[in-house]
C-alpha cells in the first residue's frame, strides 16, 4: 500500500524524539531548529499532538542526514517528500546518484529506468544520467509518464 501524507507524519511524529536525542539536541534546541515552541515540541513527543505536514517536511529536510530517518524511509528524504507533494504534478527533478543504496530497478524504457525505494515502496524514473524525471507511488503513473516523454508530450 502506497504511503500517504498522513502516514509520512506520523512517521515523522514518532522519530521526532529519536531524531533530537540522535543529534543530542535538547527539547529547546529542537524546537528552536523546528520553529515550534518547547510546549509544541513536548506534546508532539508525547503523542497529543503533531507536526502536520510542513512540521514533517521540515524535520526530514532539516536533519536529512539522519541516520534514524534514512532508516525509516529508505535513503534521501527528500525523494519521499517530492512523492508526496508533487502528487498529480509534472515537476522538474535535479540529478541523483543513480540509485546505488535504497533502490533496485525494475524496468528499462530506452533511456530511462524506473526505480522502486526499497523501504518506502514508492517509485521514480531517471534518465541516462541518472537525472530524476518523475517520482510516485503509482507505478502505472511514472509508466504513463515515461510513455509521454517517450511520445514527445513531455
Amino acid at each position: 500500500m502506497p504511503v500517504t501524507r498522513d502516514d509520512f507524519i506520523r512517521e515523522m511524529d514518532q522519530q521526532l524524539k529519536l531524531v533530537r536525542t540522535e543529534h543530542g539536541f535538547t527539547q529547546d534546541a529542537m524546537a528552536q531548529a523546528l520553529g515550534l515552541s518547547k510546549k509544541t515540541l513536548v506534546q508532539i513527543e508525547k503523542g497529543r499532538a503533531s507536526l502536520g505536514w510542513m512540521g514533517a517536511a521540515a524535520l526530514a529536510s532539516i536533519f536529512a542526514g539522519s541516520q534514524v530517518l534514512a532508516g525509516r524511509l529508505g535513503g534521501e528524504p527528500s525523494d519521499i517528500i517530492q512523492a508526496l507533494a508533487f502528487q498529480n504534478l509534472k515537476p522538474h527533478y535535479p540529478r541523483t546518484m543513480g540509485g546505488r543504496v535504497w533502490w533496485r530497478t525494475l524496468e528499462r524504457w530506452g533511456e530511462y529506468r524506473i526505480q522502486q525505494n526499497i523501504l518506502s515502496q514508492h517509485y521514480r524514473a531517471l534518465d541516462g544520467q541518472d537525472g530524476r524525471v518523475f517520482s510516485s507511488f503509482d507505478l502505472e503513473e511514472v509508466r504513463q509518464r515515461l510513455a509521454e516523454l517517450e511520445g514527445g508530450d513531455g
